[in-house]
């Protein structure tokens, strides 16, 4: 294994890295399909942004909130790969681990719902 403190900055090993997490969010993009759910949901909230004309700390809010949630299902996801690798028969230990990423991502979304409630909720009334 190399040794990272004596590893040279390098541009090529940088964009190498953008390749691997594009490659990541592909996967993510491919395989997640509640991410598409999440992203509809986030369009949605964007198409409802230029409608209202909502202010710039609201889109501050949208942004965090929807980036938060989709954050959530990318680490729910690896770690959902993880566990079907690492424990491909039923574990107690490896359900707990998937049902509490999910219920991060149900924290999350909770949470978003709320922003977009608080952001949306009085233009709409």
């Amino acid at each position: 294994m190399k040794n990272k403190e004596a590893e040279k900055f390098s541009i090529v090993q940088r964009a190498k890295s953008f390749t691997h997490a594009g490659r990541g969010l592909w996967i993510f993009l491919k395989t997640t399909h509640n991410a598409w759910v999440h992203f509809a949901l986030l369009a949605l909230a964007v198409i409802l942004g230029f409608y209202f004309k909502i202010t710039n700390i609201e889109w501050i809010f949208l942004i965090f909130a929807g980036g938060s949630v989709l954050a959530a299902e990318a680490f729910n996801t690896a770690i959902e790969i993880d566990m079907d690798l690492t424990s491909p028969e039923y574990h107690p230990y490896a359900r707990d681990t998937k049902d509490v990423a999910a219920g991060a991502v149900l924290m999350t979304s909770i949470t978003a719902l709320l922003v977009g409630i608080f952001v949306f909720g009085q233009y709409l009334i």
